[in-house]
């Protein structure tokens, strides 16, 4: 799991009537975080700011949620989390915590009208655990989907994640998945396909997620990463990154091992795969 990787916390909040709910990833201090989007409908908040050329380096917390859009919101209650205990960029006013966001379109399962906001997202922190957490259709995960390029191959989607050691090394995944395409197994390959467009009722999709290390990275090196993860997203998504998913991922450096880039991203589009695969098996 994600949380293998020293530091990182890992809390949900859901509603399993509404089918809706949110994943917060709890950052330690002086977390390095960059990251890229490839799909083509995105809903994510402070996006900008991980581009390397931007000032500010660190990030506190990323929030995974559904509602789409709307649930963009939840990140404002991680933010009150992490002001009231003086976690934050720091400023002349106080902390200003960083807290990154992205969202995936469960609207059309569930009760649509009801979306994670601020307290949902305060209360995915105070659940927040630094062990074992669940897996499948909870939190951002509670109303996703897989496989809506077919409505036949349709099946429940949910939150995965994943870790892999080498030596002191380790590299974590936690991925929302409410893919377009199919989640191929073990064994599978991806075949070429005429990829229709969507009836209305399947056209709302997206995988979310982090990549977490903690090999000494900077801020450059981590959008390597995070790029690592969009390939490992192609490898076990059939189609992946289509015009109708928001895939956004967000890559984290946490700890001071060295470490190649071009091992961490390797190792992390593989954590990414069984990340996935983890997220349908439950």
């Amino acid at each position: 799991m994600i949380t293998d990787v020293p530091g990182v916390r890992v809390g949900h909040w859901t509603d399993p009537v509404a089918k809706t709910g949110c994943t917060v990833a709890l950052l330690p201090a002086k977390t390095l975080a960059s990251g890229e989007v490839r799909g083509g409908a995105p809903a994510t908040r402070e996006w900008d700011l991980l581009s390397p050329e931007r000032r500010v380096a660190h990030i506190d917390a990323v929030v995974l949620s559904g509602g789409s859009a709307f649930g963009l919101a939840a990140a404002d209650g991680v933010m009150r989390f992490c002001e009231e205990r003086g976690i934050g960029h720091p400023t002349a006013f106080g902390p200003v915590p960083i807290v990154v966001g992205a969202s995936l379109f469960d609207l059309m399962v569930g009760d649509g009208s009801v979306r994670p906001g601020p307290d949902e997202g305060y209360a995915a922190c105070e659940a927040a655990t630094d062990g074992l957490f669940e897996l499948g259709p909870v939190g951002a995960g509670a109303g996703a989907t897989v496989g809506m390029w077919r409505p036949e191959t349709a099946r429940p989607g949910g939150v995965g994640s994943a870790s892999i050691a080498f030596d002191d090394l380790i590299v974590g995944a936690l991925v929302a998945v409410n893919a377009y395409g199919s989640v191929l197994q073990q064994g599978e390959e991806a075949k070429a396909a005429v990829v229709p467009e969507p009836t209305p009722a399947f056209a709302g999709n997206t995988t979310i997620g982090l990549v977490a290390t903690n090999a000494a990275l900077d801020k450059a090196q981590c959008l390597w990463v995070a790029q690592g993860a969009h390939d490992g997203l192609a490898r076990v998504l059939a189609p992946a990154h289509t015009t109708y998913d928001g895939d956004a991922m967000v890559a984290a450096s946490t700890g001071d091992v060295a470490a190649t880039v071009d091992t961490v991203r390797s190792l992390g589009a593989w954590a990414v795969v069984e990340a996935v695969r983890a997220a349908v098996a439950h």
